[in-house]
């Protein structure tokens, strides 16, 4: 009788990397008319390098020559590049998908029915609180109202299925049940993510991030109800918490193996809540354009090697949590082989006990007023060129 070879692991083949990425997130620009406390990317204020409309559409042309399925948009605030229509629709036109997510500022009823015309595109509303005083306190005075207008929006045009996107914090955890009830209401889908102590987030994850019980909280949320929420794998961590599989996902940091970030200047990064020089492979204009940095750069190769189990080697729910989130680790100064910082056993609890250097992304285009502080919405308008100084106050 011949034998069989075993067939290999899906998380086994993406540990060593694929030919293109499965999640490619492009933010677009640094430009937002927000400055919520826990912006990953710390935008505010344009920078003057953004990446120019032929230069993004070359960048298309990569992807679809890599048979990249579809692209997360993001930012800052993508709408409010005067050309974004134009990249929306040069995309789609090229194979390859949009998901852009926007805090809702610019869908109003005209642009919403241009999306619910659109089979490719897919649009994620940002929202942080089921109501306006908790969404309000982390994205600024006006911005749930603003949300909920562009679902409304987006409902009324006839679009189908929007996500409702949502940082979970520890002011939010027991408004899930909410949160999901406003997604049904809107015929939407929701999604949920961690928070990550990523740009000013390293700032107020201290005070947001979920404590031990809420962990719990959410782990036992998402096993009764997560067949219908999504949440892009960001909870593999809490997978230590109950039996194996219990939480769909690859329960695998994807950092470079089938996850990385485009900049707005075309800097890649391996994840994008790792925006540190850190984690910089290269740029796309002077490293060979953004296929030759995926497959050759010297960090993406590093981080495809196989990786040590360090000091979780020794527990029990290793297999699960493969030692949770790079960038959790890395922001809250922990060692990146140790335990993530919300470990689900208490290890990452102990851990944060002691002596931290915390890392600081040198990207930060928050706008004056301090980090962490909330700012309302900010009028815009759109602009064909960027500033000419990083001090311009202006977002856009």
């Amino acid at each position: 009788m011949t034998a069989v070879a075993p067939v290999p692991r899906l998380v086994d083949q993406f540990e060593l990397g694929l030919d293109a990425p499965i999640c490619l997130t492009w933010e677009l620009t640094y430009a937002c008319n927000l400055s919520c406390v826990h912006c990953l990317s710390s935008s505010g204020k344009r920078d003057p390098r953004e990446l120019t409309t032929e230069q993004c559409k070359s960048i298309i042309d990569e992807l679809q020559r890599m048979q990249v399925f579809y692209v997360n948009i993001g930012g800052g605030e993508p709408t409010v590049r005067s050309d974004f229509w134009e990249l929306v629709d040069y995309a789609t036109a090229h194979q390859v998908g949009v998901k852009f997510s926007t805090n809702g500022v610019r869908i109003t009823p005209e642009v919403a029915a241009r999306l619910a015309a659109s089979d490719y595109v897919d649009v994620q509303i940002s929202l942080d609180g089921a109501t306006a005083e908790i969404n309000d306190a982390v994205r600024g005075p006006g911005s749930f109202a603003m949300a909920v207008r562009a679902l409304e929006n987006l409902r009324d045009a006839g679009f189908r299925d929007a996500k409702i996107s949502v940082v979970v914090t520890r002011h939010n955890v027991e408004q899930l049940d909410d949160f999901k009830a406003l997604a049904d209401s809107f015929g939407a889908t929701l999604r949920i993510t961690r928070l990550r102590p990523s740009g000013r987030g390293a700032d107020v994850w201290d005070d947001l991030h979920p404590t031990a019980a809420q962990q719990v909280t959410l782990y036992d949320w998402l096993v009764a109800h997560g067949e219908g929420v999504l949440t892009g794998d960001s909870f593999f961590h809490l997978s230590g918490l109950g039996e194996p599989g219990a939480l769909a996902g690859l329960n695998l940091c994807g950092a470079g193996r089938v996850v990385c970030l485009i900049d707005p200047v075309g800097d890649v990064y391996a994840c994008p809540f790792a925006i540190h020089e850190k984690f910089l492979a290269g740029n796309v204009l002077s490293d060979g354009g953004f296929d030759h940095v995926w497959k050759n750069a010297e960090l993406f190769r590093e981080l495809r090697e196989p990786q040590s189990a360090g000091a979780c080697g020794s527990c029990g729910h290793y297999d699960a949590c493969r030692g949770g989130c790079m960038a959790a680790k890395f922001f809250t100064g922990l060692p990146m082989d140790g335990p993530d910082p919300e470990c689900v056993v208490g290890h990452g609890e102990s851990a944060l006990a002691g002596d931290r250097d915390k890392p600081r992304s040198h990207i930060d285009h928050s706008r004056s007023g301090g980090r962490g502080t909330p700012a309302g919405p900010i009028p815009l308008k759109l602009l064909t060129t960027p500033p000419k100084k990083f001090c311009n106050e202006s977002p856009v």
